[in-house]
């Protein structure tokens, strides 16, 4: 029996998929949660077989939490849940260690099909993701920008572009403020912009920002 844990910080949401899940004698929902330290906490007490983490948690993000749990427990699988499009955030997911990403509007069949393919210990790519992972490799012109930053950049980059200062930043990743500061230029450079409020209207125009 694979043990799936659902964390999202929508009742309905969870329903659903607990739903979804009931259907089958080959799974068992062990554990919720609503908020990304409640996904921690699952992580670190090792009950389940397969995390699924949605990116909007209310205390902190999905992204930060991916982060933190490959840090303490980098073999569990993490299937990652949106409801924003794959070009969106799937890339840079996948970098940060996200064994797969689904929207939430997926069919019963293919949300079945990635958890049983995470537990197997591989990746569950949609044919979606799978065209935004060839156009990564053909380095398309039309690539968002986003999606050339490391995992770390790319935290910095969201937190940039939503107001936090250097030193916001650096107190709540444990970073120094020059480490902060370095950051920020190279995700500049790459990005070809000049300020905040460039990243910041690049964030909103690309839908990056909850």
């Amino acid at each position: 029996m694979i043990r799936v844990a659902i964390c999202d910080d929508h009742q309905i949401v969870r329903a659903g998929f607990k739903q979804i899940f009931s259907s089958s004698d080959e799974f068992s929902v062990v554990a919720e949660g609503s908020t990304g330290r409640e996904a921690l906490d699952i992580a670190r007490k090792e009950v389940c077989d397969v995390l699924l983490l949605d990116i909007a948690m209310p205390d902190q993000s999905g992204i930060d939490t991916l982060r933190t749990i490959r840090q303490g427990q980098p073999d569990l699988p993490v299937l990652i849940l949106s409801g924003y499009p794959a070009q969106q955030y799937a890339l840079n997911l996948f970098k940060m260690g996200a064994n797969g990403y689904l929207n939430k509007e997926c069919d019963p069949e293919e949300l079945i099909n990635a958890v049983r393919t995470v537990h197997q210990g591989r990746r569950y790519v949609s044919s979606q993701v799978g065209e935004l992972l060839a156009q990564s490799f053909d380095r398309d012109p039309n690539t968002a920008l986003h999606t050339e930053l490391s995992d770390r950049e790319f935290q910095v980059f969201l937190r940039l572009a939503r107001g936090a200062t250097v030193s916001d930043i650096g107190t709540a990743l444990s970073l120094s403020i020059k480490t902060v500061s370095t950051y920020r230029t190279r995700i500049m450079e790459k990005m070809g912009l000049q300020s905040n409020s460039d990243l910041t209207y690049y964030a909103m125009k690309n839908n990056l920002l909850d």
